[in-house]
């Protein structure tokens, strides 16, 4: 299996594991990937997901031997498009927050992984790009989407176009990752800061994820934000949060979802 899940206390850590192709993706490893996730997804004891590549590379995209190997004669990349939108989409609507740690590689499909977490760490090795125009791909449109809201129109044009690599500092400085940290400390502070993650209430962050998808996708918000209001009450997670202000101490929030 190339897909390893670990724990570190509340924090699940899912790897890429095949560093010998810096962990280009196959047609399997993206059929699996929700499989993988949905556990995750269930368990109230993880609070946070990161997700890496093992080695030097975060993953240098779809392993191209697979892509004309559908069913589909006049479409041979149906299936691998299928279940490649299957996996962003896993990890997209986890319901817990995400956290891509990328070193070397992240190209492709490897950036369609980290784009469709919810955040974005990076160590100065991190090389990116978006190559279907080397290869004559239709990039889909929820991919695109997913670009344009990172880095917006123009910037997801020059990644298409051109297929060009850029280094951790553009795309830091496009919005294309959140953090860029020396490479010693890449493991160490995405730790740290998942920890944090998992220490917070995991209601505000799961409502969190559900208005700003709803107002990316050009919703308003405020009916994926109503019960949530009455949730925190009912939960617990707004007195607790109080008690814990006023008390000098950690809050212990109830909800796990």
């Amino acid at each position: 299996m190339a897909l390893v899940v670990t724990r570190d206390g509340p924090v699940a850590v899912l790897t890429i594991d095949r560093p010998e192709k810096r962990n280009a993706m196959t047609a399997g490893m993206w059929a699996a990937l929700p499989a993988v996730l949905a556990p995750l997804a269930h368990d109230p004891g993880v609070r946070a997901l990161v997700v890496t590549g093992a080695g030097p590379s975060f993953c240098a995209g779809a392993d191209i031997s697979d892509l004309l190997g559908g069913t589909d004669p006049a479409d041979p990349m149906a299936d691998v498009r299928r279940d490649n939108l299957a996996a962003q989409a896993a990890l997209r609507d986890f319901p817990k927050p995400t956290v891509a740690m990328i070193r070397g590689h992240c190209i492709g499909g490897g950036v369609e992984i980290a784009a469709s977490c919810d955040l974005r760490f990076t160590d100065p090795s991190g090389v990116f790009g978006v190559t279907p125009a080397k290869v004559g791909i239709v990039y889909t449109p929820r991919s695109t989407k997913t670009l344009v809201d990172l880095v917006g129109p123009a910037m997801t044009k020059y990644l298409l176009f051109s297929g060009e690599l850029i280094d951790a500092d553009t795309a830091l400085r496009t919005g294309l990752v959140d953090r860029l940290v020396p490479a010693d400390d890449l493991e160490g502070e995405v730790h740290r800061f998942a920890g944090v993650l998992a220490s917070r209430s995991a209601l505000t962050q799961r409502a969190t994820k559900e208005v700003v998808a709803a107002l990316t996708d050009g919703g308003d918000g405020e009916a994926e934000v109503a019960s949530w209001y009455r949730r925190t009450i009912e939960a617990g997670e707004l007195a607790e949060g109080v008690a814990a202000f006023a008390g000098r101490r950690p809050p212990s929030f109830p909800w796990s979802g």
